[in-house]
């Protein structure tokens, strides 16, 4: 299979990375159809999926090499090498890692059909913070959750700082962006799945006092920390559920709340009796 050979670059000013001095403006990249994943991990996993098109890859030396197995099994990705000084001169940051990508972003995001099947969904609401979006995709591919769905106010999970939070979760779980915000999750009501509103609301009920229905498709809404859900997004919810803390505790970031609920309300296998079955024999 043939392979593609690294492009050295010694001048920052090269017009093959004339892209890249836009990593910084993310409406520039938006402009262009393009979001930019940083550092060797990221890049490695957004490579290795290949969900998304990858536009270039540059790269210092160390970074180059460390790519060098996988780029033999992805011949089509080129890859510009140059030094960190050029890397730095180019990006005018120094929050590359040594290794940033280019990939095009999709033309249109899943219709909610897609994910009507779906065990368990996050619906955001609000959450501007692009850490909390990073959070959050890490938490559900952590919990095996469907996809998340995300109100038009919501920040872009394909903002670098976004993918960075994630470890490339947002590259790997899909998501859909919801306009009309709530109205257009009446498709998932309609097809029967649960609606919970997850709340510090102390009038709401324990996470751990809720059974789950087996087979039960959740869709967990979830807010800003500050002004939470809105009524209009409350309306659609068949249950309020809280994670009880310490009263002395200010309420749970984001993340950390949809990763308990998404953990409380799993479908575990019955535990294996392997164990069980040693300490019988010893």
């Amino acid at each position: 299979m043939p392979t593609s050979r690294p492009i050295p670059i010694s001048d920052a000013s090269d017009p093959r990375l004339t892209l890249y001095r836009h990593v910084a403006n993310p409406s520039a990249l938006t402009g262009a159809g393009l979001f930019v994943a940083e550092g060797r991990i990221v890049v490695e996993r957004l490579i290795e999926d290949g969900r998304f098109a990858v536009e270039s890859v540059v790269a210092t030396p160390a970074a180059a090499a460390a790519l060098g197995v996988l780029l033999e099994r992805r011949s089509n990705v080129t890859l510009h090498v140059c030094d960190p000084a050029v890397l730095e001169a180019v990006t005018g940051y120094d929050f590359h890692r040594g290794c940033l990508a280019l990939a095009r972003r999709p033309a249109a995001t899943p219709g909610l059909a897609q994910f009507a099947s779906a065990s368990r969904l996050l619906a955001l609401e609000g959450v501007a913070n692009p850490d909390n979006v990073g959070g959050l995709f890490r938490v559900a591919l952590a919990f095996d959750a469907g996809g998340l769905l995300l109100d038009p106010s919501t920040a872009d999970p394909l903002y670098r700082k976004a993918i960075r939070t994630s470890m490339a979760a947002t590259l790997r779980v899909p998501f859909a962006r919801v306009d009309p915000w709530p109205a257009a999750l009446d498709d998932l009501k309609n097809a029967g799945c649960t609606f919970v509103a997850l709340t510090p609301d102390p009038s709401a009920m324990p996470i751990d006092d809720y059974a789950a229905k087996p087979g039960e498709r959740m869709v967990f809404m979830l807010g800003s920390e500050g002004a939470g859900l809105r009524p209009a997004t409350l309306r659609y919810a068949d249950a309020m559920l809280r994670v009880v803390v310490n009263q002395r505790a200010d309420s749970l970031n984001v993340v950390v709340a949809a990763g308990i609920a998404l953990n409380a309300v799993r479908e575990r296998k019955p535990p294996a009796r392997v164990e069980r079955e040693r300490v019988n024999s010893a």
